[in-house]
C-alpha cells in the first residue's frame, strides 16, 4: 500500500481558497483537522476475519498512450485495472480516447481517425494483459455530438468488430456527453473477462 500525503501542495489543495462548504466536508472526511491543517491518512484497522484483498493492478500500454497521471495537468485514474478473481481475470478499461504516448490529443477534428485510434489504444491495453476484443463483454461509447457522429461511429465499430469476427458482440451503449478535452470527439470504456 502506498503512503498518503499530508501536504496541501501535494494534494493540489489551496487552503486559502476553500469555500465554507469545502472546508466543512474536508474536516468531516478527515482530510483537514478542525484547525484547518492537512492530516495524514490513517487506514482503518483490518478485520482479522476478512479474506485477503482482491488482487488488482493497473493496466498500461506505454507504447501507444501514457498514464493520465503524467499529463501536464494530472488526471487521477488508471488506464485500466486488472482484477484476478477465483481463476478469472476481469479487465476494466477506463474511458480511452485518441491520445498518444505523450498524452497529446491526436487527429483533432477527424472523427474517424480519432475513433480508430481509440480502438487501437484499447486493443493495446487488452493485449498488454493477454486479452483481445474476443474477451470483451461491454463497451460504453461516449460521443461529443451523437447526432452528427453516431452513423460514422456505428459504421467504424461494426467494421472493426466484423473484421475481428466477434460473435457475440459485447454489450454496448452510446451516449452524448462533454468529454474531458474540447478537441476529443469520442471516448470508449470497456470490460473484458477471461479464464486464466
Amino acid at each position: 500500500m502506498t503512503e498518503g500525503v499530508a501536504n496541501s501542495a501535494e494534494l493540489l489543495i489551496d487552503l486559502k481558497r476553500l469555500t465554507g462548504g469545502e472546508r466543512e466536508e474536508l474536516i468531516k472526511l478527515g482530510l483537514l483537522s478542525a484547525g484547518g491543517k492537512v492530516t495524514a491518512y490513517v487506514p482503518p484497522a483490518q478485520d482479522p476475519n476478512r479474506q485477503a484483498p482482491l488482487l488488482k493492478r493497473a493496466i498500461m500500454a506505454p507504447d501507444v498512450l501514457n498514464e493520465a497521471f503524467h499529463y501536464a495537468k494530472p488526471s487521477s485514474f488508471s488506464r485500466g485495472l486488472r482484477l484476478d478473481i477465483e481463476g478469472y481475470t476481469v479487465l476494466l478499461i477506463s474511458g480511452t480516447a485518441s491520445v498518444d504516448e505523450d498524452g497529446r490529443s491526436i487527429h483533432v477534428g477527424d472523427f474517424g481517425a480519432q475513433c480508430w485510434r481509440t480502438y487501437r489504444n484499447i486493443t493495446s491495453l487488452l493485449k498488454s494483459e493477454g486479452a483481445t476484443w474476443h474477451d470483451s463483454v461491454k463497451a460504453t461509447c461516449y460521443l461529443r455530438d451523437i447526432e452528427r457522429d453516431y452513423d460514422q461511429f456505428n459504421r467504424i465499430r461494426t467494421s472493426f468488430f466484423n473484421w475481428m469476427g466477434l460473435n457475440p458482440l459485447p454489450a454496448s451503449v452510446g451516449v452524448q456527453t462533454r468529454l474531458c478535452r474540447e478537441d476529443l470527439l469520442v471516448e470508449i470504456e470497456a470490460m473484458a473477462i477471461y479464464k486464466r
